[in-house]
């Protein structure tokens, strides 16, 4: 069945920092719209156009806090204080696992959401489950990163400045969607 085989796609988006990736995984994410995609993305929060930190965005709308400068943790990336509880409390409220959720966008997986033994997990429920995921990755990173782009089903893209127009269609192709 055509609608099976692409439903168990696993994509990954890297590239460098501020090349496009999360642009190019909401616009993703509004063109599965028809699948009722669950996940989240993140953006850059800032004050007086100095960066302070990153919010959580879920694609039902839901808002909160990944890392700021303001943030009370130990667990640091740069001068951002990843608030992993937070995270984790963000996390819980999207139906992932829920039997009518066949697409999960996450934006992304990155040193900051991998202080998250939850989150972690989570995403490896995610990859090994029958659900579509497309993911953005940081370039960068050993460890579980490393071993997430390592997987056998997985389908990377790497994005650039000369790409990143183009790829948004083979992505698409790529799971069977029209551009």
């Amino acid at each position: 069945m055509k609608g099976e085989r692409f439903r168990r796609k696993k994509i990954l988006i890297t590239g460098p920092p501020g090349v496009g990736k999360t642009t190019l995984i909401r616009k993703i994410s509004e063109a599965l719209s028809s699948h009722h995609p669950v996940g989240f993305y993140t953006e850059e929060i800032r004050q007086g156009g100095i960066r302070k930190g990153f919010e959580l965005i879920g694609l039902d709308g839901r808002r909160g806090i990944l890392a700021h400068t303001d943030v009370k943790s130990p667990y640091m990336v740069g001068r951002y204080k990843v608030d992993v509880q937070g995270f984790e409390t963000f996390l819980e409220a999207i139906p992932f696992f829920n039997p009518s959720v066949s697409t999960i966008i996450i934006d992304e997986i990155g040193k900051m959401e991998c202080f998250s033994e939850k989150f972690k997990e989570m995403l490896l429920q995610c990859l090994n489950s029958e659900k579509r995921v497309i993911a953005t990755i940081a370039l960068k990173g050993g460890g579980f990163i490393e071993e997430v782009k390592r997987r056998e089903d997985i389908i990377s893209f790497e994005i650039n400045l000369k790409n990143r127009d183009s790829l948004f269609a083979d992505i698409l192709k790529e799971l069977g969607e029209d551009a």
